[in-house]
């Protein structure tokens, strides 16, 4: 027996159960089947101008900073600018995400590499499937366009997100990867970002940067 068989046999004997019970069954499959929603807070139930102040405002809350942009074409100059007031490298780590790679990158000093991240890189940037207003929430899908590594190994990671992107609630945004992935054929991860990473386990002492980039900076294009 594996491990993982094991935990799972704990988990049946603790509940009284042999997983093959049919009307155990039938609620699960049927849970999956209608995929119902959870309850969604008031907060995020605003649109236009309000939602995208919204998730400005919790994208600050959460630690991050965030900027504002009116076209794609803008993206490279406000990652530079972002860099140089930080005093970083101008250099900048991103997949094979196809609307960045549109981006007129050539007209800044960045210096450009390509694929995942093996944990040497300072500075990283990502193309977001969309936004969360209700928590500032970003949330990234894997792939070879944005690999899940430049989530979590360079220090600093910038996201770049659509406005029309950002929704009131996390159930609106699983409801288009459903519809963009189809029905039962999700993405490998779907990686939800709130700030950077940070941990208050030692002595309830704020600490940035614990287990992910210490500094996340979200670019949003309003186009």
């Amino acid at each position: 027996m594996s491990a993982r068989d094991d935990i799972f046999a704990n988990i049946r004997r603790s509940l009284g159960v042999n997983g093959s019970e049919t009307i155990r069954r039938q609620i699960v499959e049927d849970r999956l089947e209608r995929a119902p929603k959870g309850v969604i807070p008031k907060r995020g139930q605003v649109s236009g101008e309000e939602r995208l102040a919204l998730f400005k405002t919790m994208v600050e809350t959460s630690l991050a900073t965030v900027t504002e942009v009116s076209s794609p074409a803008e993206v490279p100059q406000a990652i530079a600018l972002f860099l140089r007031n930080h005093n970083l490298p101008a250099t900048l780590r991103m997949g094979e995400d196809l609307r960045l790679k549109a981006m007129p990158w050539s007209d800044t000093s960045l210096e450009i590499t390509y694929g995942p991240s093996e944990g040497r890189d300072l500075n990283a940037v990502s193309h977001a499937f969309g936004g969360i207003a209700e928590s500032g929430t970003l949330a990234l899908v894997s792939g070879p366009e944005n690999p899940s590594t430049l989530n979590f190994l360079p220090d600093n990671h910038i996201i770049v997100v659509s406005a029309k992107d950002i929704a009131s609630d996390y159930e609106s945004v699983w409801n288009r990867v459903r519809f963009a992935y189809g029905k039962g054929s999700m993405p490998r991860t779907v990686n939800w970002i709130t700030g950077p990473s940070r941990s208050g386990d030692i002595e309830q002492t704020l600490l940035l940067g614990a287990h992910g980039p210490r500094r996340l900076h979200v670019v949003v294009v309003c186009d």
